[in-house]
């Protein structure tokens, strides 16, 4: 048995035989690994006695579950009303083109992740950005390029 499985195993021991539990379960070893690669999803299956396709879908279905690993750094980028009229999608064009990446994938020096997502709640700032913690508001192409450039500098 290699080591995520064994890892997987110890984590999920305290749920098995308790479909009910499932996120719970996933949580718990997304927590610890960072994410939930497919081995690790049939541990998780196999210990819960669920199908390994409802743990595919309650996987892919909640967008906080991740089946690659994390970057260092997560940007989020705010789609919301607001910022999709204040020039949201000008941002991701300009971010994806920074990282050569798109939307829930990682860069492959594994510095920076790209997720969407519906609100922040910085309307008035639109159109709004996070990297990790950090809000960044107002922005525009340019300045979202420069953001990038620190996080890859720093």
């Amino acid at each position: 048995m290699n080591r995520i499985a064994e890892q997987v195993r110890e984590i999920v021991q305290p749920y098995a035989g308790k479909p009910a539990e499932l996120i719970q379960a996933l949580h718990r070893i997304q927590s610890t690994l960072g994410y939930l690669p497919r081995e690790a999803q049939e541990v998780a299956a196999e210990a819960l006695g669920v199908p390994l396709s409802q743990v595919r879908g309650v996987v892919t279905f909640y967008h906080l579950f991740r089946t690659r690993p994390a970057g260092k750094h997560t940007i989020r980028v705010c789609m919301g009303t607001a910022c999709h009229v204040r020039g949201a999608e000008r941002i991701l064009a300009a971010l994806k083109e920074e990282l050569g990446i798109g939307p829930g994938e990682t860069t492959a020096d594994r510095k920076i992740s790209l997720e969407l997502v519906r609100c922040l709640g910085c309307c008035g700032l639109a159109p709004v950005m996070m990297v990790d913690e950090d809000v960044f508001g107002r922005l525009d192409p340019k300045k979202a390029r420069r953001i990038v450039q620190e996080i890859r500098d720093g």
